[in-house]
This record gives C-alpha cells, sequence and structure tokens, in this order.
C-alpha cells in the first residue's frame, strides 16, 4: 500500500494506492502498514527563517545588492567568469568576518561563475562551517541557472524554508513511524525526506504539482476533491533529481567527458533524493552551446529517476 498525503490549510487528507487502485479515507493504525508515504505541500505561506546571505563577486549599485528581508548580506571579492578563470581571489577573511558576526545559522552562498566552477562556494561554506558550528549552508551552484541572480533568489529562498521543511519532515516522521517518507517536487516526481530537508525549494510547489498530475489521472476515471487528486498525483510519482551546469569543451571527446561528469551527479543526486541505486537513470538530458559566449561552453541539464528504495 502506498500512502498520497496532501497538506493545506486544512486537515491532511490521506489516501491510499492498493494495487493501484485509489481509496480513501484511510484510517490511522492502516496508515501505519503502508509501504511508503508521499506528502504533497505548498511552501509559499510557509514560516521562513532569516537569512545570511553571501555573493561572491565585483562591487554592485545598491539596487543590485541581495535581496534577503529580514535577514543580512555581504559582498565579498572573488568569483569566476562563465570559462573558469578566476576573477579576484577569495576573500575569506571577510567571509569569516561576517560569519562571525551576523548571528544567523541559515546561510545562502553565491558566487559569480558557480556554474561553471563551485570553488569559491566551497571555500565559503568550509570558512562558514568552521565559524559557525552547525550552520545550514545552501550553494547557488547546486541549482544550477546560469544567472546569479536568479540562482542567488532560490538559494536564499531555499535556506529560508530549512527550519520549517525540517519541522514538517518531523511531524510526518511521527505520524507515519517507520513509514519511508516522500515529498513531491514542484515540478514532477518525488524526492527523499533528508533531501527536503536540504533542499525545500525543490518542492516549493509541490501541492500544485501534484494535483495536476492527480487531475489529469483521474478526470476519466472518478470525481475526486482538490485534496484527494493532490494526495493521489503524489503518491503515482517516482523518485527524482535534476542537475544543470555549464560546461567547456573543445571537442567531441572533451564534451562526452564533461558530460560523463554531469550523468554521474546527477544519478549520485538521484539516490539521494531516494532512488534504489540499481534503478537510477537518465531520463532526460539537453545539451545547448551559449551563444555570444567563447566558443565551447554549453548549459547542460539532465534529470534522473528511479524506482523508490
Amino acid at each position: 500500500m502506498i500512502l498520497g498525503v496532501a497538506l493545506g490549510r486544512h486537515a491532511p487528507v490521506v489516501v491510499a494506492l492498493r494495487d493501484g487502485v485509489l481509496d480513501w479515507p484511510v484510517g490511522r493504525a492502516a496508515a501505519r502498514t503502508a509501504g511508503r508515504a508521499c506528502v504533497a505541500v505548498d511552501l509559499g505561506g510557509a514560516p521562513t527563517a532569516p537569512v545570511a546571505a553571501i555573493r561572491v563577486g565585483g562591487p554592485c549599485p545598491e539596487v543590485l545588492r541581495p535581496h534577503v528581508g529580514s535577514g543580512v548580506a555581504t559582498i565579498v571579492r572573488g568569483g569566476h567568469s562563465l570559462t573558469g578563470r578566476a576573477l579576484e581571489p577569495l576573500d575569506t577573511e571577510a567571509v569569516r568576518r561576517f560569519a562571525g558576526s551576523c548571528g544567523l545559522a541559515d546561510f545562502a552562498v553565491t558566487a559569480a561563475g558557480s556554474p561553471m566552477l563551485a570553488d569559491h562556494e566551497l571555500e565559503v561554506a568550509a570558512v562558514i562551517a568552521a565559524e559557525v558550528p552547525g550552520a545550514r549552508i545552501t550553494l547557488s551552484y547546486e541549482f544550477g541557472h546560469p544567472g546569479l541572480r536568479e540562482r542567488e533568489q532560490e538559494s536564499i529562498r531555499n535556506a529560508a524554508l530549512g527550519p520549517e521543511a525540517g519541522r514538517i519532515a518531523d511531524e510526518a516522521a511521527r505520524e507515519l513511524s517507520g513509514v519511508p517518507v516522500y515529498f513531491a517536487r514542484s515540478e514532477s516526481g518525488l524526492v527523499s525526506a533528508h533531501y527536503f530537508r536540504r533542499y525545500p525549494f525543490a518542492c516549493d510547489l509541490g501541492r500544485t504539482a501534484s494535483l495536476a498530475r492527480g487531475r489529469a489521472a483521474l478526470v476519466a476515471q472518478q470525481r475526486a476533491s482538490d485534496e484527494v487528486a493532490a494526495a493521489y498525483g503524489a503518491a503515482i510519482g517516482r523518485p527524482e533529481a535534476q542537475v544543470e551546469r555549464i560546461v567547456q569543451a573543445r571537442g567531441r571527446a572533451e564534451l562526452d567527458r564533461a558530460l560523463e561528469e554531469v550523468r554521474d551527479e546527477v544519478l549520485t543526486r538521484v539516490v539521494s533524493a531516494g532512488a534504489a541505486p540499481g534503478s537510477a537513470r537518465v531520463a532526460e538530458s539537453t545539451v545547448n552551446p551559449l551563444s555570444y559566449l567563447p566558443h565551447g561552453l554549453y548549459r547542460v541539464r539532465m534529470t534522473a529517476e528511479g524506482a523508490t528504495a
């Protein structure tokens, strides 16, 4: 039996898939015997934590500085071009001073050029971890978009949602003790509770995506409320993960090697998202040359999926 759980403003709606047949409502005792539970939740109205944002790059006008709401932000020297050339040495001392004095535990780090080369983001994370034990750190290169400000906003959002995602995951674990719990992604597929805690932004619109998927699967079969459709949409999902990178390759052989590295990364990530290792496979791959930039730069996006572990 697979559970689908829709979380919203009201009490959770729980449905069950028994040999592919939809069944609801589901009693609490029966729910705790399920093989797995798949939760659909939108985080749009969720409480957010103040974030300490660190941008690694050059100076900019005030209007283009990081936007963190009630948090704090700084810009330090460093970063890379999209070809991997260092713009400036990383100012680790400035990172150390900011991390030690900001008084926050949730950090978002965005470095210029990190989809191509993430070294400065990783170095900043190491400094933060040493300065603030137990810090929760989001690195923008894990979201992949070439645009710095787009990556930055997603990283800040991810960091801000971290504590609430942890609370939701803890509550699901208590209510469904012993049942593996997955969360619906904003686009398609599922991620493990561990992945949800680390990358809640990936599930920001999980209920919305599940509702669309559930409606498409049920309209022709039976009438159901939005809550039931969302729960059903989550229950029929599979673990999924994506990786987006910018790679530089001078010729086919070099491009193939770069693609193999991205492939290894996305397969590792989908296993972290809850896929059984032997079932993980690349479901979609796109490779596009970047226009108006030096020859040999490509934007690579891969999606992997697999069966639940």
